[in-house]
């Protein structure tokens, strides 16, 4: 499995995304192949490039030429789309809102904890995190948040 943590090679004009109009990031093949609901897979154009809307207000998930696809349409919550504290911020090692703030208010250290599984090259965030890519910046930010 290549390193979920290094930025892939994905090269080519910014996609914005058609309903918030802004610039998304430009996500794998496989990361819309393993998150997208059965109902939604087919629709899939492998053909195409896609990419994230990270604007939490726009429902839109990925994106690409004259396609998108909603929040509905994956199997899972996606962080930056739902301000849920069940919702992972974490999707490999199953680190919530609600987990994090319970481990840091314990004196634990989410951001020390996921930093070790990345290194040991235990992540998947390439077909599990619905951004495509590793989640240390989300854990890093949100732990961050609780303290501020």
């Amino acid at each position: 499995m290549d390193d979920c943590c290094q930025i892939p090679d994905i090269k080519s004009d910014p996609l914005n995304c058609p309903a918030c109009h802004q610039n998304g990031k430009r996500v794998q093949l496989i990361t819309l192949k393993a998150l997208l609901t059965p109902n939604a897979l087919p629709n899939l154009n492998p053909v195409l490039s896609y990419a994230f809307c990270l604007n939490s207000d726009c429902s839109v998930v990925y994106f690409s030429e004259g396609q998108t696809f909603n929040k509905d349409d994956l199997k899972m919550p996606v962080f930056q789309k739902d301000g849920a504290m069940d919702v992972p911020v974490c999707y490999c090692f199953g680190w919530t809102r609600e987990r994090i703030v319970e481990a840091v208010h314990n004196n634990q250290n989410p951001v020390q904890y996921v930093t070790e599984q990345v290194q040991a090259d235990r992540c998947g965030c390439e077909v599990n995190n619905p951004q495509g890519s590793c989640c240390l910046g989300n854990v890093t930010t949100f732990v961050r948040s609780i303290d501020a």
